[in-house]
């Protein structure tokens, strides 16, 4: 662990020196980035990680120092440069515990509506209300994160810079968002499955359960099938218990689920919501088909609408 936090703090560190010197940077005199400074006091890797999560854009949002914005600029660092450093950022929060990355995301939202209130000609706060929504809740974004950006939505529904209409839909988004976060208890469900038996998610029993949420021909469903099968360690995890994958289909079109019976494992549990509960009473804030979820052995999140290389790696890291 403490090596991949030290190659994330690596690479991030390693922008701060080379990702300046872009042609439209030079064009439009675009300031270099101010990257956060490390105090030289912090020697451990989480410690260093998360201090660089949380003051990551101190320097970049200090009301002291306002500087230009247009078309190609951020308070006078390129927008190229800006959306960067969004990357790198969303990067160090992977790293850090869910509280810190909470508190790095509210510092920001402090700290950018601070700059919005001492220059409202500044295009920072709308700059970073779109980089929130396009790497933290766009459903095909690889760092896409509800825990994350659940509380910048809550602070957007309440914003003075935001129309009326608009911070209730943030207020929507929030509480979507909210939906069986990490660390919590997953919702409960009834689903079919393939012989006409009725079960409920917590009745299945094992060490972790991969929730998958996925539609006959989908591709990318079928990118993860096929994935999931070619992974020798995981018959062995289901059949001693320690791994359960429970794919469930959440539309109306049950002739075409059943059609592709034969494709699904029949060691995994299949089944449809044959009371169309999960989308229309919201169980779940499934916005996209394939959707992948972990949970332990007590039904609690363990990952969230995970990227399939999170839960391959997760799947790996637990075939013992």
């Amino acid at each position: 662990m403490n090596m991949r936090i030290n190659n994330i703090i690596l690479s991030a560190l390693a922008f701060i020196v080379l990702g300046c010197g872009t042609r439209k940077a030079e064009q439009f005199q675009a300031l270099p980035f101010p990257d956060v400074q490390l105090p030289g006091m912090l020697v451990d890797t989480q410690d260093r990680a998360e201090y660089m999560a949380e003051h990551w854009w101190d320097r970049f949002t200090d009301t002291e120092n306002i500087y230009p914005s247009d078309s190609m600029l951020v308070n006078g660092v390129s927008k190229d440069d800006v959306e960067q450093k969004f990357a790198n950022w969303t990067s160090v929060l992977s790293v850090s515990s869910q509280s810190v990355a909470t508190k790095a995301v509210r510092r920001l939202y402090d700290r950018v509506v601070g700059v919005e209130r001492q220059d409202t000609s500044s295009n920072v706060f709308e700059t970073f209300t779109g980089l929130m929504e396009k790497y933290l809740y766009d459903p095909n974004s690889p760092l896409r994160n509800e825990d994350l950006y659940g509380p910048y939505a809550e602070c957007l529904s309440k914003c003075e810079f935001v129309s009326e209409g608009m911070r209730a839909a943030y207020a929507r988004d929030a509480e979507m968002c909210s939906l069986n976060r990490v660390g919590t208890k997953a919702a409960d469900f009834r689903f079919e499955d393939r012989n006409g038996r009725v079960r409920r998610l917590y009745d299945i029993d094992a060490d972790h359960i991969v929730l998958f949420f996925s539609n006959p021909g989908c591709e990318a469903c079928m990118e993860i099938i096929t994935a999931l099968k070619n992974m020798p360690q995981i018959s062995d995890m289901i059949t001693s218990g320690r791994l359960a994958v429970l794919n469930i289909y959440i539309d109306e079109d049950i002739a075409a689920w059943r059609s592709y019976m034969p494709i699904y494992p029949e060691e995994w549990y299949n089944g449809f919501d044959p009371d169309s509960v999960i989308r229309t009473d919201i169980l779940y804030n499934v916005r996209a088909i394939p959707s992948l979820y972990i949970l332990d052995k007590d039904k609690t999140v363990v990952m969230k609408d995970a990227v399939t290389e999170k839960v391959m790696s997760f799947i790996n890291q637990n075939a013992w």
